[in-house]
């Protein structure tokens, strides 16, 4: 996948994005300024849909791409190379092999979690299975799932996921939140049950104020499986509404409409901050990476980016 160089500056041009084109993103460090003191790796997947093996070689669209083995290859490899990595998902873990109509989810979460996963949220196939499948299998999750918008005390999952997340890394503090879609008319009623959703705008700006006021977070993540956007229903939420009607959030990392971003864009907060999105396709194609500089007072200077392809240059 080709990656295009640009410099877009942030907040008042205080910030910047740098990329150096045709090169991977370890080959493009030293374009970043050496007085940074902090510096945190953030890779993220989303709608990962149970393709645990690469397609096939005769598939048209991707022949011979994604892999588990593979994703968690790479990550090793980045992991050796950075001292402060984030690995993050963004939902619908589940549904789209035969290894999830055998196996419920199992060897997913049991995969994810060899690749050491810091959290995700959940998605609308995550509910395939009902609230019961879920949970038979989240034991096997050795990641939290962080889901903020809905209200699951009159169900099984009651006490099960997490609000949030406050995660530290090199003296940086991360608040981690996430949303997710209405269930209503897409998910079957006896599939979740009780659960209440709530309106994702409302919900992230609250804990946006929450994680920076209250718990004093440096970098502040959505995990949204919200959809980036509908042209055919520009009313409907999405990630680039949740960026626009919302302050305080630095970073939405989205999914559901499986949607392959070139690189992160830049939308406008309701105080006229800019806000980071990024969205990685579907089927583990591509791992997201953005590994964000910053200076002795935790002040975002640079971030960096490559959402690469996994393929068969990957070493297992």
């Amino acid at each position: 996948m080709r990656r295009k160089e640009f410099l877009k500056y942030i907040g008042g041009g205080s910030l910047a994005l740098t990329l150096t084109p045709n090169l991977l993103l370890a080959e493009s460090l030293d374009r970043v300024p050496r007085e940074s003191a902090h510096k945190l790796t953030i890779l993220h997947t989303n709608d990962q849909h149970s393709r645990i093996e690469p397609f096939d070689v005769s598939y048209t669209k991707n022949p011979n791409q994604g892999g588990f083995a593979r994703r968690a290859s790479l990550i090793h490899k980045i992991r050796n190379e950075e001292k402060n990595v984030l690995l993050l998902d963004s939902g619908d873990i589940f549904q789209g092999t035969p290894y999830f109509n055998y196996f419920g989810g199992e060897l997913e979460f049991k995969l994810m979690s060899m690749m050491q996963y810091d959290a995700s949220t959940m998605g609308n196939h995550d509910f395939d299975n009902g609230l019961e499948g879920f949970l038979k299998v989240l034991p096997n999750a050795k990641f939290p799932f962080i889901c903020s918008n809905y209200d699951f005390k009159n169900t099984i999952l009651d006490g099960k996921t997490q609000d949030y997340k406050i995660i530290v890394k090199d003296g940086i503090r991360i608040g981690i939140f996430g949303v997710g879609i209405e269930l209503n008319g897409l998910v079957g009623k006896k599939n979740y049950g009780e659960t209440v959703y709530h309106n994702p705008i409302e919900v992230a700006q609250h804990y946006a104020d929450f994680l920076r006021r209250d718990k004093q977070c440096d970098l502040i993540i959505c995990l949204s499986h919200i959809g980036f956007d509908y042209e055919d229903q520009p009313e409907k939420i999405s990630d680039k509404h949740l960026a626009a009607k919302t302050s305080g959030i630095d970073l939405i990392l989205g999914g559901h409409t499986h949607t392959f971003l070139k690189e992160p864009l830049n939308f406008q907060n309701k105080d006229g901050c800019n806000v980071i999105v990024n969205q990685v396709g579907w089927a583990g194609i591509l791992l997201g990476r953005l590994d964000f500089y910053f200076d002795k007072n935790k002040n975002i200077k640079n971030i960096s980016w490559n959402n690469q392809l996994i393929d068969e240059s990957i070493i297992v």
